[in-house]
C-alpha cells in the first residue's frame, strides 16, 4: 500500500503521545495489541501509521470526553 510508507502519515510513539497526552509507552502498547497500524525501521524503532483523518477520529471521542 503506497499510502502506508507515506512519511507523512508515520509518527513516532512520543509524537502521536503527545496529541493524545498519553505516555509514549501506552501509544507502543496499543501498537503491539493491533490497535493502530505501525512499522519498523530498519533499526527497530516504531513508526505508527495515521492519516490526519485517522488522526481526527481517534482524536474527537478523547477531546468530547475532557469536554464534559
Amino acid at each position: 500500500n503506497k499510502n502506508f510508507h507515506d512519511a507523512k502519515n508515520l509518527h513516532t510513539p512520543a509524537s502521536l503521545a503527545a496529541e493524545f497526552k498519553v505516555h509514549p509507552k501506552t501509544v507502543s502498547r496499543w501498537a503491539d495489541a493491533g490497535h493502530v497500524r505501525y512499522i519498523k525501521t530498519p533499526s527497530g524503532q516504531r513508526r505508527i501509521h495515521m492519516t490526519p483523518e485517522e488522526l481526527s477520529e481517534y482524536l474527537e471521542p478523547k477531546q468530547n470526553n475532557k469536554e464534559k
